[in-house]
């Protein structure tokens, strides 16, 4: 596995942060205050993409990251929109460096995988890119794991590897524990998942009647929709009122102790909202605690069909 760490050398932080919200439902004020508390708990990941709130979120993120670039480590995502092909990675790769204001950028994902496009001319121009000194990571996001495996095959041929996943993971959505993370760690590759609250259903606002992306945004609804679901998330809200640890910080902690996972993008509107998730970096989740958490969301069906052979 390719470490990974700041410019300085410094390891990657157990926790990172997502800046979704930048330019959306965090304002410069908001985003200063979050960006700052991550950087006083130690935390040196940051991830945004070319496509959040229209190119803003680079921009917020880049003018709070240039002073300390070399502390940090950058995470930015081409296009989720246009096929990635090697010109349409070119171009946004060099607005996104300019948004942010930085040189060359620490890990470049690609936002989804694109079934158009040749991975050889994919994955090729990553690999120029990467031995220019234009990024220094590669980084796959949202991909399958036949996926992951397929390109970790395409950039063996020009002589690199894709050092990142990024994947859904929480509580209600543990697919990844199948094929995914075992993939990655055959094969060396850092995890850094996002979403460990699932769209704030397993902070137990939800079941209080609360607003959020679950009633609001109907993709988010559509992803947490199932009964069950919400009945993980009220059984979580109980071990946290029994232990007297907040749900969103059971919730992340939780992700963070897969064996895996490399570090967990935490994000929110406001340093407020932010800080449960902050508290996880106290937390060191007992296994009987880890235990329970677990039992309250069903265990994902095996790669293999003949598991009950095992």
């Amino acid at each position: 596995m390719k470490r990974l760490e700041t410019k300085n050398g410094t390891p990657i932080s157990r926790l990172g942060f997502g800046a979704m919200q930048f330019g959306r439902t965090a304002d410069d004020h908001s985003a200063r205050e979050m960006f700052e508390a991550c950087i006083g708990a130690g935390i040196n990941l940051f991830d945004t993409a070319y496509s959040y709130a229209g190119g803003e979120s680079e921009r917020m993120l880049g003018k709070l990251a240039a002073p300390m670039a070399d502390d940090i480590l950058v995470a930015t995502k081409a296009p989720n929109d246009r096929p990635a092909s090697s010109d349409n990675l070119r171009a946004s790769h060099e607005l996104s460096r300019k948004r942010l204001g930085v040189d060359r950028i620490d890990i470049y994902y690609l936002h989804r995988f694109d079934p158009e496009t040749q991975l050889d001319e994919t994955f090729g121009t990553l690999a120029e890119m990467q031995s220019r000194g234009m990024i220094r990571h590669i980084g796959v996001s949202n991909f399958a794991a036949w996926q992951i495996m397929k390109a970790q095959a395409v950039c063996a041929k020009f002589g690199t590897q894709i050092d990142v996943c990024q994947p859904m993971y929480n509580l209600v959505k543990r697919q990844v524990e199948t094929e995914i993370l075992p993939a990655c760690e055959d094969q060396g590759i850092s995890v850094c998942p996002f979403s460990p609250l699932g769209g704030g259903l397993l902070t137990g606002k939800y079941a209080d009647g609360a607003a959020g992306r679950l009633r609001d945004d109907r993709t988010y609804a559509a992803r947490y929709g199932q009964p069950w679901m919400h009945e993980a998330a009220r059984g979580l809200r109980a071990l946290s009122e029994k232990f007297g640890i907040p749900a969103a910080t059971l919730a992340v902690a939780w992700v963070t102790r897969h064996p895996a996972v490399t570090s967990t993008l935490i994000s929110a509107r406001n340093a407020s909202q932010l800080q449960p998730s902050l508290d996880t970096l106290d937390l060191e989740l007992p296994n009987d605690l880890f235990a329970e958490v677990t039992r309250l969301s069903p265990n994902p069906a095996p790669a293999t069909d003949r598991s009950e052979e095992a």
